[in-house]
């Protein structure tokens, strides 16, 4: 398997007040209902289209407020895959966040896409920072 992390982010509120909301799939329903199609979700599984494509899944573990850990469930995703969300509290109102992936790609998906994953794993992270950050206010 292939890892991938993203840079690490600061987020100005407690390690718990985002562990909260990461925890669970059934929160991101305001952020995410109208940003892509057919998006269902509960504590521990979503699905939802995007470019066509049926995405399934599930929170396979998690640690308050240390972690959550994602993969793909029942078929919705080609690619056997883990996520993680990691949480590290610095202080109350400080928390250093992380995005890791641990991808099995073959050599041709690798020399494709491996360098945009990178890429895209630091947007993401710096976009949930950024979100959760204008909360903190």
């Amino acid at each position: 398997m292939e890892n991938y992390e993203s840079k690490q982010q600061q987020i100005l509120l407690p390690a718990e007040a985002v562990y909260a909301m990461i925890s669970r799939f059934d929160n991101l329903t305001p952020a995410l209902h109208d940003k892509v199609e057919e998006w269902q979700a509960d504590e521990d599984h979503c699905s939802f289209k995007a470019k066509g494509f049926t995405v399934k899944l599930r929170i396979m573990d998690k640690e308050a407020p240390k972690y959550v850990k994602i993969t793909g469930d029942e078929g919705g995703v080609p690619v056997d895959f883990f996520f993680w969300i990691q949480l590290q509290p610095v202080a109350e109102r400080d928390t250093r966040m992380r995005l890791v992936l641990h991808a099995d790609l073959n050599m041709m998906m690798r020399m494709m896409v491996g360098g945009k994953i990178k890429a895209a794993l630091d947007q993401i992270a710096e976009a949930m920072a950024k979100s959760f950050n204008s909360m903190a206010y």
